[in-house]
């Protein structure tokens, strides 16, 4: 006949099996965040320039040089 086994006659160790648990259940590695933020800081900050650019630069000449030129 078969006895039951008690929780006490288990073969596995407590203390190891705690361990194997908190090596699962570790929280998992959280990113930086100041890479995307300088990347993002980079980004804005030529979009910035290039507007300023584009709007103190002078227009672009479209008439032909042969049209003003004097005769």
């Amino acid at each position: 006949m078969l006895r039951a086994m008690a929780l006490r006659d288990s073969t596995l160790d407590a203390e190891d099996v705690a361990r194997a648990h908190d090596l699962l259940t570790r929280p998992a590695r959280r990113d930086r965040l100041w890479p995307a933020l300088a990347a993002a800081a980079a980004l804005a900050c030529t979009a910035l320039a290039f507007a300023t650019v584009m709007i103190i630069a002078p227009p672009v000449k479209t008439d032909h040089v042969a049209k003003s030129a004097p005769d």
